[in-house]
């Protein structure tokens, strides 16, 4: 470990001398004596990790040192050491922020142990976070992120650069499957708020009779089933990030009681009074056409210009050059990696079918295909056998085809529902879209 570097700062020497021959006995702790509180300012440049200071020291008092000490370093522990047994100095001085009160009696060094046992481990662990957020940084870079070097994606990646200089609201669009969500952590995990939460909620994935109180959160009573308070996601995310995917899908009613919470910066649980104030950074995402959706009066345009900020757009992957490989090859090391399999190669040919698919669902679907692609083959290498696309409508069918969306939506949702057995669960997360929409489906349809 490090050595634990400690101030003493008493006028008397004979104690500042036994004090220190006692700390000096653990290898671990490098002791300074200083007489007097100005030596002892005059030296905070080299970084005490903890400062024993007396409490009545002639020229300039404890309290008065310890005051100038949290002035230019306020994190400083400080352990007042006073031959006096005065409850209320010692009140006074932990409510001023000293670490602890001792009395120079026949428990001192017991105590000061204790103490510094207590401060080490503290030390200990915020270091320990410290090394956790270095490495939540290093995983959120960019480029570790998101990964591309075509110039879609370096447009991109300078629209993040924009995004965490500032903290206005970001707007993130693109087709289903481009990775909205990535994109908004690598935001938040670059910004000044990477160690306060992040809070995700796609909120197709949330009954509409649902979505306020999931949002604003409850309180105990105020509906049926509220038997305990509940906080919303505005409230989880406070000081941090609080990330809205599919807000196009948000019905008009909700849009307004979301519209006056970004307004006023406050929010009040249902059956509450209290307002809660809020500081949260807003990122959207819709893989929908918001003005679309604003001239067809689906989508508030007060809304939209409140939550438009800084518009990211996320290219398909078939706007994308040579990403498609770069992705593909980052899908197969991961997996591989994860499953403890050989490393494999893609070879020119699996690559050239690669670059010729336009996947419609875009990164997502690029990832299942590599995984399948990466058990099917008996070698070290993968050929174009290999790589199955399970697109539910192939594109040249589609151009002889004339349906109309709701069409494709049924046949879409059928194959799903057929292809994995009636789960629920697994339609929604491979296709992206709310389990409640699909079980109204199943009852519109009529089907078992």
């Amino acid at each position: 470990m490090d050595f634990l570097k400690i101030f003493i700062v008493d006028d008397d020497p004979l104690f500042s001398k036994t004090l220190k021959f006692h700390l000096s006995l653990n290898p671990d702790y490098d002791v300074e004596i200083y007489p007097d509180g100005r030596k002892c300012l005059e030296n905070l440049y080299k970084k005490p990790s903890l400062i024993c200071l007396d409490y009545n020291l002639p020229g300039m008092s404890g309290l008065e040192i310890m005051r100038k000490i949290k002035d230019s370093s306020k994190n400083i522990p400080i352990i007042i050491i006073s031959s006096q047994h005065d409850v209320k100095i010692a009140v006074e001085l932990l409510k001023e922020g000293a670490y602890d009160y001792i009395v120079k009696d026949e428990d001192l060094f017991q105590r000061l142990w204790k103490a510094l046992a207590d401060i080490n481990e503290k030390l200990l662990l915020e270091k320990k976070i410290e090394v956790l957020e270095q490495e939540i940084g290093k995983k959120y870079k960019y480029e570790n992120l998101i990964k591309g070097q075509s110039a879609a994606i370096q447009r991109v990646f300078e629209f993040i650069d924009k995004a965490v200089r500032t903290n206005i609201t970001v707007s993130i669009t693109g087709e289903t499957g481009t990775g909205k969500e990535l994109v908004a952590k690598a935001i938040h995990y670059n910004s000044p708020r990477k160690n306060k939460p992040f809070v995700a909620v796609n909120l197709t994935a949330i009954p509409r009779e649902l979505i306020e109180s999931e949002l604003f959160g409850h309180e105990k009573g105020a509906f049926t089933d509220a038997q305990t308070r509940r906080i919303g996601k505005f409230e989880e995310a406070n000081t941090g990030t609080l990330f809205l995917d599919e807000i196009g899908d948000m019905d008009l009613n909700m849009q307004s009681k979301l519209l006056r919470v970004l307004q006023e910066e406050e929010v009040t649980r249902i059956g509450g009074n209290n307002t809660i104030k809020l500081d949260v950074r807003v990122i959207v995402a819709t893989h929908r056409n918001l003005i679309e959706e604003v001239k067809k009066g689906n989508f508030r345009e007060d809304l939209y210009y409140r939550i438009l900020g800084l518009p990211i757009w996320l290219p398909p992957l078939r706007e994308r050059d040579n990403d498609v490989l770069i992705l593909a090859k980052y899908f197969v090391d991961e997996f591989t990696t994860r499953n403890k399999m050989p490393n494999l190669k893609i070879s020119l040919l699996a690559q050239e079918k690669l670059k010729k698919y336009p996947f419609p669902g875009n990164i997502r679907e690029l990832k299942a295909v590599m995984e399948l692609a990466a058990i099917m083959t008996n070698t070290d290498t993968i050929e174009p056998d290999h790589i199955i696309f399970n697109s539910i409508i192939d594109f040249d069918t589609l151009l002889n085809e004339e349906m109309t969306m709701r069409e494709y939506y049924r046949q879409i949702l059928k194959y799903y529902l057929k292809k994995y057995n009636n789960k629920v669960a697994k339609v929604s997360q491979i296709l992206d879209i709310g389990k409640s929409s699909i079980y109204n489906f199943i009852k519109e349809e009529g089907l078992d």
